[in-house]
Order: C-alpha cells, then sequence, then structure tokens
C-alpha cells in the first residue's frame, strides 16, 4: 500500500500483542541507524516490522520503503531489488551502488529489507556504503541472524508469551475465525484444549497458525490430542522426516531441543493430500506473488493436472500453507523452504525449472504480441510486477536453452527499457548474444534491444553502432519490420546527436519502402509524412483532423514518431503537428499507449512554440496520464518539463516552478540531468526565465524547491490538476 509518501506491505490479517517489542523498536529507530530483528522462521519477524515501519513512517519526509529479499536466491538481483523500493530507475552508465548511494544521499527515510538472512555478506556490504554516504537513511532489517554490519543494534524476537498473557490464545482464535467466521472456542473445553495447544506450540505465530487452519479437519480437543501425541513421541533418528525437518533447524539462533516449527510443518505437510503436497514442492519454483493461471502453467504435470492443480492450491489455502490476496497467491518464505527441501527430494528441481522457464517465456511472448492492442498497460505491469520471475527464468534459459534465453530476451527488452529496468534489458541481452547461436532467429532482436538500452543510457556510440548493424542484417534479409526497428533506433540516435534532417530522411524513405496494400486490394491509405503535408497551413488542433489510419505495428508507429520529432526539431511545425495528431489517433485505435504519449509530447511542443501555451498543457496532461499509467519515469520527467513551460507561458511563473521542481525529482530519480531532444533545451530555459519574471526569484525557489522536496507522487498529481493559480 501507499503510505502517506513511501510503500509498506498490507497488513491482510489481525495483528496481536507485541507491544513491548513495538515500543523497544520504536525507540531503536528513534536512536540507532541500523536496527536488526533476528529470531527463528515463524516467529513473526516480518509483520512486527510491518507493524513497525507503518508506525514510524510519518517520523520521515521521504518515506518508509519495503525491499522483500526472500525470492533472490543470490545477490544478483540485490541493489535492482532495492533500486526499485526506493523508487530509483536510473538510466545511466555509473555502477548501481553509485547511483543508489546518490539518490539516497540527501534523503531521510527508512528503508526496511525483510529476510535477508541468505545474503547476509552482501547486504552488510551494500548497507555499511548507504548508511555512510547516507546520513538521513534509518535501516531496519529481519533476518534469523545478525548482518554483523558495523553500528548494527539486535533486536531479538521471541515467540509470544503462553503464560499468563492472552496474546498467542488470541492469535489462535483471530486465525481460526478468519478460517470460518462461524468458528470460536465456546463448546465446553474448547478454550482450554486451545490453550494447550498454544503452549505445545510454545507460542510461535506461524505454529499456532498452521494449527488453527487444521480445524476444519478436526475439533479444537481433536487438535489438542494429536498435537500432544505427535509432540510427545520421541525424536527417531532413524525416521527420515526428522531428518528432513532438521534442515530447517538454526542452531546459532533457536536451541535444537526446540523442535516445534519444524514439527508443525511436517505434521501440517501430512495432513495435505498426496497432490496437495506435490504442488506445494512445485510452487517454490516462483518468486513472486502468483495467480491461477500462473499456478497451472508451472505446476501441471503427470498427476497434477490443470484441475488438479485448482482444487490442490485451494487446499494449500485452506491449510495457511498458502496465503489469497483477492485473485493473488503467496507462499512464506519459511513455507517455501520446506517445498523446496521436498522438490529435492522427489527429484524434480531440474523439471520444474523448466516448467516455470517455459511459462515465463510464454509469458514474455504474449506480451511482446500485445504491446499494439487494447492490454498494453496491463502487459507493461504484468512484466513489471514479475520481474523476479522473469530473471530466474532467463537465468535458467541461459544455462539450459540459450535459444530460448535469445528469445526471451529480447521479447522483453523494450519492456525493461521503457519501465527503467535498463541494466537488466542491456546484461541480459548481452548475455544472450555471448551465449550463441551466431545464426539464431532472435539475434537482431537482441541487437536491437542492446541499441536502445544504451541509447536511454546516453551512449550514443553503442546505439550508433547496433543501429547500423540492425538496418544491414533487415536490408539483407528483406526483413520490413526489421529496417523499421532499426529506422527507429538510428534515427532517435540522429535526433539526440542534433541531426533532425537525417533522422527525417530516413524514417521517410523505410516507411514509404515499407508501406504494404491492404489484404483486400484497396489503395493503401496515405500517412501523415512531411511530403503529405508539405502544403499544409495553420497549426491549430483542428487543423489536424483527418481519418485515422488502420492499426500498425508497434515498429511502424515508433518510426512514424521519428518523423514527428524531426519535422519538430526542423522548424516544420504545420506538418509535424498533422503527423503528431495522426500518429496519436492510429496509436488510440490500437489501444498503444507508449507512443502516442510521445505524440501528445510533441503535439504539446508545438503547441508552445506556436504560442498557443493553454493547447501544450492540455497535451503535456495527457501525456503525463499515459506515462503515469505505464510507470514511464524517464517520460514523466520529460511531460513535466514540457507542462512547466507550458504554465510559465501563461504567466502562472509559482505553479511552474513547482511543477519544474516535480520535474527535477523526477530526473534525479532516472539518473540523468534534464534531457531530451536538442530543441527542448531552448524552450525551458526561455519559460524558466519568464516563470522567474513573473514571480521573482525568490519566490520562484521556493516553489522550485517545494516540487523538489514533495513525494514525486503528490507532485505529479498537483501537476495534472488543471486549474491556473495566476
Amino acid at each position: 500500500m501507499m503510505t502517506k509518501v513511501g510503500f509498506l506491505p498490507e497488513e491482510t490479517s489481525s495483528f496481536v500483542g507485541r507491544r513491548a517489542e513495538l515500543a523497544r523498536l520504536d525507540t531503536a529507530l528513534t536512536t540507532r541507524r541500523m536496527t536488526t530483528l533476528i529470531g527463528p522462521g515463524g516467529v513473526g519477524k516480518t509483520r512486527l516490522a510491518v507493524r513497525t515501519a507503518r508506525a514510524a513512517a510519518d517520523r520521515y519526509p521521504d518515506g518508509a520503503w519495503w525491499a522483500d529479499l526472500s525470492p533472490l536466491y543470490d545477490d544478483a538481483l540485490l541493489l535492482p531489488t532495492v533500486s526499485d523500493a526506493v523508487g530509483l530507475a536510473d538510466h545511466t552508465l555509473r555502477m548501481p551502488v553509485e547511483a543508489l548511494c546518490e539518490w539516497l544521499s540527501d534523503k531521510n527515510l527508512l528503508l526496511v529489507l525483510d529476510s535477508a538472512e541468505h545474503l547476509r555478506g552482501p547486504c552488510s556490504h551494500l548497507l555499511a556504503e548507504l548508511i555512510t554516504t547516507s546520513p538521513g537513511l534509518t535501516v531496519l532489517v529481519t533476518s534469523r541472524q545478525p548482518l554483523g554490519t558495523r553500528g548494527e543494534h539486535v533486536v531479538r524476537i521471541q515467540p509470544l508469551p503462553v503464560d499468563g498473557a492472552p496474546d498467542a490464545l488470541q492469535l489462535f482464535e483471530d486465525r481460526l475465525r478468519a478460517g470460518d467466521p462461524r468458528a470460536g472456542l465456546d463448546a465446553p473445553g474448547d478454550r482450554a484444549a486451545a490453550a494447550d495447544i498454544c503452549r505445545r506450540l510454545e507460542g510461535i505465530p506461524l505454529a499456532i497458525e498452521l494449527a488453527a487452519a487444521g480445524i476444519g479437519r478436526h475439533t479444537v480437543a481433536q487438535l489438542a490430542t494429536r498435537i500432544g501425541t505427535r509432540f510427545d513421541a520421541p525424536v527417531d533418528a532413524e525416521d527420515l522426516t526428522a531428518s528432513r525437518l532438521d534442515l530447517l533447524a538454526d542452531d546459532s539462533l533457536w536451541p535444537r531441543r526446540h523442535r516445534t516449527l519444524r514439527t508443525t510443518i511436517g505434521w501440517s505437510h501430512e495432513l495435505c493430500t498426496p497432490l496437495e503436497r506435490l504442488l506445494w514442492a512445485r510452487l517454490t519454483l516462483l518468486r513472486t506473488d502468483f495467480d491461477e493461471e500462473v499456478a497451472r502453467e508451472v505446476c501441471t504435470g503427470g498427476p497434477l493436472t490443470p484441475q488438479e492443480v485448482d482444487r490442490a492450491l485451494q487446499g494449500l489455502v485452506a491449510q495457511s500453507v498458502v496465503q489469497r490476496d483477492g485473485t493473488r497467491y503467496r507462499m512464506l518464505d519459511t513455507l517455501r523452504e520446506y517445498g523446496r527441501m521436498w522438490l529435492r527430494e522427489l527429484g524434480e528441481e531440474r523439471a520444474a525449472a523448466d516448467r516455470h522457464a517455459r511459462s515465463f517465456l510464454g509469458l514474455a511472448r504474449r506480451a511482446h504480441d500485445g504491446w499494439t492492442g487494447p492490454d498494453q498497460v496491463s502487459w507493461y505491469h504484468t512484466i513489471a510486477d514479475t520481474h523476479l520471475d522473469l530473471c530466474a527464468a532467463l537465468d535458467h534459459l541461459l544455462a539450459h536453452d540459450v535459444a530460448g534465453a535469445q528469445e526471451m530476451a529480447g521479447r522483453v527488452g523494450f519492456f525493461w527499457a521503457c519501465c527503467g529496468h535498463l541494466s537488466e534489458a542491456r546484461g541480459y541481452a548481452q548475455r544472450a548474444l555471448d551465449a550463441g547461436p551466431v545464426e539464431s532467429p532472435h539475434r537482431t532482436r537482441l541487437q536491437w534491444v542492446l541499441g536502445v538500452a544504451a541509447l536511454l543510457q546516453g551512449d550514443f556510440a553503442t546505439a550508433e553502432k547496433y543501429g547500423a548493424l540492425c538496418t544491414a542484417i533487415a536490408l539483407y534479409d528483406h526483413d520490413d519490420e526489421g529496417m523499421l526497428g532499426a529506422t527507429y533506433l538510428s534515427g532517435l540516435t540522429q535526433l539526440m546527436n542534433g541531426e533532425p534532417a537525417a533522422a527525417l530522411e530516413a524514417a521517410e524513405r523505410v516507411l514509404r519502402m515499407t508501406e504494404t496494400a491492404p489484404s483486400d486490394g484497396a489503395s493503401p491509405e496515405p500517412r501523415a509524412t512531411a511530403a503529405d503535408t508539405s502544403e499544409a497551413a495553420g497549426g491549430s488542433d483542428a487543423d489536424f483532423d483527418s481519418d485515422p489510419a488502420p492499426v500498425e505495428s508497434a515498429h511502424r508507429l515508433r518510426c512514424r514518431l521519428i518523423t514527428v520529432f524531426a519535422l519538430t526539431a526542423l522548424g516544420r511545425l504545420t506538418e509535424s503537428g498533422r503527423a503528431a495528431a495522426t500518429l496519436r489517433r492510429s496509436c488510440e485505435l490500437g489501444g498503444e499507449y507508449w507512443t502516442r504519449s510521445y505524440a501528445d509530447y510533441q503535439l504539446a511542443l508545438i503547441a508552445l512554440l506556436q504560442g498557443r501555451p493553454e493547447d501544450s498543457a492540455t497535451h503535456a496532461r495527457a501525456m503525463l496520464a499515459g506515462k503515469h499509467r505505464l510507470r514511464d519515469s524517464f517520460g514523466i520527467a520529460l511531460g513535466l518539463d514540457i507542462l512547466a513551460a507550458a504554465i510559465a507561458a501563461q504567466g502562472a511563473g509559482a505553479q511552474a516552478a513547482r511543477v519544474y521542481g516535480t520535474g527535477h525529482a523526477y530526473w534525479r530519480m532516472v539518473g540523468h540531468p534534464q534531457r531530451g531532444t536538442p530543441e527542448l533545451g531552448a524552450v525551458r530555459e526561455t519559460c524558466e526565465l519568464q516563470a522567474r519574471a513573473a514571480v521573482g526569484d525568490a519566490a520562484y525557489q521556493r516553489a522550485f524547491e517545494r516540487g523538489q522536496a514533495d513525494n514525486t507522487e503528490v507532485g505529479l498529481a498537483a501537476a495534472l490538476h488543471s486549474g491556473l493559480q495566476l
């Protein structure tokens, strides 16, 4: 959920007790730079950290932010995960740790790292750098062991008290009613039996929750008897189940005699049907929340048919092995560990990983095909939300199916580049290229992704190299779509290098060359290029009306965008406006938001250059709304600059300054000074001078600093408000 500023997970069940721990942690956050909650799995560290962070969030002007490290199997994605958590989408060629340190250097925020025990060394090293370079940073960590970072304050978390305090019993009753609102402890002897269960389970929250979930198959008294029988039985050193459960022990934190949680998980496992156990094991391959469709794709096989997956999933939910939140599901890390152990015992690790990789390769294909269509925004969010699973699938494919890896990296690469995962887009594309084979049909798309990522990072030489290479390959292969894509990459590079005439000539030539007649034999509809509109006159939006073009491919739409940018840069504003308006309608017809928002951006710039600042602001806000839907921080930064200029041109100097300040915050988020095509620089400078002249330097600076200090979402919402305060 969004806190006042920042992000913390939702609490989807009741929180019981822990007043003393909450008070200790609140004091620790006030007096210490870094606090680590330690305790065994299942003791409630994560819930306590969420509640502590939510209570303290308002004390941090830059918010409280949460990073879940449990899905990371190694440290390769540690920096991207933490950067995502604090809102950094770096577009530069800097080392990621350098960008993160700079981003946090002047922030006053709380960062929570959850489940860090398996990355103790890398986390300790990272936090040492962040705390040194970011004096306003406070860190809260949950782990089964201390990280060993200098200055670390350790707080040990014990189970809920079971003697003389009602907390454990209250938790049992709450979870009992959550599973069945009609359930309770009203029958004679139930409350005493439940108290005995909590004592047997030593007050460990996860163990209590798992036990409460078993009430559906037993009465409270029966459950107390079964647990008592199991816990009182001697442990057989030769028993295979006991030896497997020992794998979850952590002698350094929890005495070996405390087998309670391990035994409870094993008991819950025994209560599952064979197919539920198999699903439990297979679900552990999923790193992020999932829905039923993903569960079927990843877990179907052998006795688990798609229908059986659905039934078994609901069985695991009923037993609290899997948690459900609306249509999404997740598994706690401790239970995921147990499932992975059984996956190894079953000898299914490779087969499960193959299914997982195939599933997410299929998702990448569907997302790529859905780029130009009504579900584009939904696919953007899906790719962003499954980032860790996509990376895991790519790592597996790189080791076992290079052709699949090349296809997948090429299909998700542009999504990642647009969503701010430039390092991953470029890194995985390069790894897939290096892995071969040279003649892969997906190789050219990988090279294109590399070029686009390099361009967005400001590496124009590399972008130019791959643009030329993709052009040569497309010409050799007579590949029209390849030519359009290569021309987009080369044209955008030329624009950024101040060569709009060359970009325009190449784009128009390729658009004509790849024009094809409709399948019904009718003549193709004319495109809004410079040649088509050179005799046009006027400049109002009404002049831009014409019949929309038929739905076009993503590469063609992007190539047409190059002509719009180039015409604007050359000062051919009427032509550019017509082309932008027609392009926008084509995008709207096909459900394409990314290119459409840049058409809005150009319409805003054209209107401003033609002396129509009100129209400019309207187009700028349309662009910002589209970019916000796509979570495109770079596009938002561009849009805020042009909106601020339009507001300044209307004489609202203080409001323009605030929007400029919010834009500056977004530029910092992507790690760049203000950027854009070259013609924007002069416009920005002129309008900033207008804003300063309208209100004076002191008032301008105050408004700018307010916009810069705002939470970016708050600042963007203010910018999108249409009313001017003159």
